[in-house]
């Protein structure tokens, strides 16, 4: 595929070669640009700003709401690239598709609900004969960087808003999963799009350097990744605004009251998810010594039954980590949780870049498991005495961004929804669940 720049498409002699993750095959190659096309970018984007602000807001409405058509009537292909480029199972990809296209729409409707307010200036002695109000406007350009994991839908949600209120956009996709937001970029100027207000620039991050992070005419960046790189962002950006997701380590706490059955199948399905890489999955459950030996057996025998293969079999229900480096990586943090005591129950073994999905117990506090991010198909399950002692375990991370509870109690709900330290709080369901409607973001070192 080729690149684009403020509306063009085009080719370079350098090349990303885009490969699947399930058997390392090449599937496409990209241009891979640099600083100076970022820069190009940039220029254009001066323009695409000024034009963006200008458009009606039902022709942004009937934009995205075009793009939603176009995405429908090419759901396949597009779940295929998804699929082919990345780590989820062709069953993951497909609705994803559908994910996106909601969030499109989300934002086409939210577009004219972009209102200002009134102010009560007779408030103040003075001011009685005094008016005034405020409206929002566009920030300008917006850069826009996505990790590999979600390539379609973390694209929507930060083009569709940006749209939506006026702006103009450089996304930088993934360059291990460029395809399906050059993808969704094609959609969105068949859709009528004005062309300078969108890039999509896949590159290595050495080659693009720092320009779309630290460029004074970027007014926003919304970044989606690591803690190492957003915290390298709020050194070196400027005076802008940032949003950044920055991962997490996700506790789910399940009292002795709690509808077994339904907390362990929804906690598997939340713990291997896209094979664990997943921001919001399941990583760390905590269970009520009373009924900790059931969960376990029960929750273990559901793993078993888990296929892991290649993302384009309809049978596999988690496909591939995303490289042999990263598989190495959650080995390592499997063997720091035994050295740490931990039981591993099933799994913990991998053949190239699929990884078995694992269950473990036992682990102590020192293992990197239970403090840190594994992005991985690996769950660790605690017992405890109380919920006391529940919240104070699922709360010791640097992260907060989804935490759950399983309960019949709405009192020991209630509590919960409170205490725990997490910018979304599940009741009755694993952290693993979100519609694209929902806020999104987290305290601590998930972002902000």
């Amino acid at each position: 595929m080729k690149a684009l720049i403020g509306g063009n498409w085009i080719e370079k002699p350098q090349t990303l070669e885009v490969r699947s993750k399930f058997d390392n095959q090449i599937i496409d190659t990209v241009p891979a640009l640099n600083e100076k096309d970022a820069l190009q970018a940039l220029e254009i984007a001066g323009q695409g700003a000024r034009i963006s602000s200008q458009l009606p807001v039902h022709r942004r409405i009937e934009i995205l709401k075009k793009a939603v058509a176009l995405i429908d009537s090419r759901k396949d292909d597009f779940a295929r690239t998804i699929a082919s480029e990345g780590i989820k199972t062709i069953r993951e990809a497909r609705r994803e598709v559908q994910r996106a296209m909601m969030t499109l729409t989300i934002f086409a409707e939210q577009a004219r609900r972009i209102v200002g307010e009134t102010l009560p200036f007779d408030s103040m002695p003075g001011s009685e004969n005094r008016s005034g109000y405020y409206v929002r406007t566009p920030v300008g350009i917006v850069s826009a960087i996505v990790s590999f994991n979600d390539p379609l839908n973390l694209c929507a949600h930060k083009l569709g808003p940006a749209i939506a209120a006026g702006n103009a956009v450089i996304l930088k996709p993934s360059e291990l999963t460029p395809l399906s937001a050059l993808k969704l970029g094609e959609v969105l100027l068949e859709a009528g799009l004005p062309g300078e207000i969108l890039s999509v620039i896949p590159g290595r991050p050495q080659d693009l350097g720092d320009v779309l992070l630290t460029d004074p005419r970027i007014r926003l960046v919304s970044f989606t990744g690591g803690v190492k790189t957003g915290e390298k962002i709020t050194r070196i950006a400027g005076l802008k605004k940032l949003q950044m997701e920055l991962g997490s380590n996700s506790p789910v706490i399940i009292m002795d009251d709690a509808r077994l059955d339904e907390a362990v199948t929804r906690c598997v399905s939340g713990a291997f998810a896209a094979a664990g890489q997943n921001c919001i999955g399941v990583q760390r459950i905590y269970v009520m010594n009373s009924i900790y030996n059931k969960f376990v057996d029960a929750f273990v025998t559901q793993t078993k039954q888990l296929k892991a293969g290649n993302t384009l079999d309809e049978e596999s229900d988690l496909g591939p980590l995303v490289s042999e480096t990263h598989a190495r990586h959650v080995s390592s943090m499997i063997q720091n949780a035994v050295d740490n005591g931990a039981e591993i129950l099933c799994g913990g073994t991998c053949e190239g870049t699929v990884f078995q999905p694992t269950v473990l117990t036992g682990a102590g506090s020192a293992a990197l498991m239970d403090c840190e991010e594994i992005f991985g198909p690996v769950v660790a399950i605690y017992s405890v005495d109380s919920l006391d002692e529940a919240l104070t375990e699922a709360n010791k991370t640097q992260y907060g961004l989804n935490a759950a509870i399983f309960t019949e109690s709405l009192r020991t709900a209630i509590r919960a929804t409170r205490e725990l330290q997490a910018g979304t709080v599940l009741v009755n369901d694993s952290t693993d669940y979100r519609i694209d409607l929902m806020p999104f973001g987290g305290i601590k070192h998930s972002g902000l």
